[in-house]
């Protein structure tokens, strides 16, 4: 049977989607351990003009000092072979001042042996530091 994404039930695509829901969940929970059971220790991160290797890059945006996810929605999630494609807003609250603000982004894993392998990504950081009032609310100039 097949879900509202034509993906049938059971399949690799849908452990994938699985995986991925799993690996953005810990976000809300800071839940290393789950992390470390989904994510490759030597994963691919490509973002932000950057490229680096290694789980500890994840682990240590999931567990920031200072600031909580305290919300997540994922807008759409997208399964095609080996890669998720995900459209998503967090919620983050930055714990000195209680501000709160949503940060959007697009995400793309590749998998495999039920791992995230890689990922690709972006999210608007500028509008995340200016909603907890790290960066002046105004246009920059240039």
């Amino acid at each position: 049977m097949a879900d509202r994404g034509g993906i049938e039930a059971g399949t690799e695509q849908e452990r994938n989607i699985e995986v991925v829901r799993r690996y953005l969940r810990t976000f809300l929970t800071k839940d290393l351990a789950e992390l470390a059971e989904v994510v490759a220790e030597d994963v691919e991160i490509y973002g932000s003009g950057t490229a680096v290797r290694g789980r500890r890059y994840p682990e240590g945006a999931v567990s920031s000092p200072g600031l909580t996810v305290i919300d997540q929605q994922i807008l759409e999630i997208f399964a095609a072979g080996d890669r998720v494609v995900v459209s998503m807003a967090q919620t983050y609250r930055r714990d000195a001042t209680g501000a709160t603000t949503v940060q959007s982004a697009c995400k793309m894993y590749r998998l495999a042996g039920g791992r995230i392998v890689q990922f690709w990504g972006e999210q608007d950081t500028y509008g995340l530091l200016r909603g907890l009032g790290l960066l002046p609310d105004e246009p920059i100039a240039f």
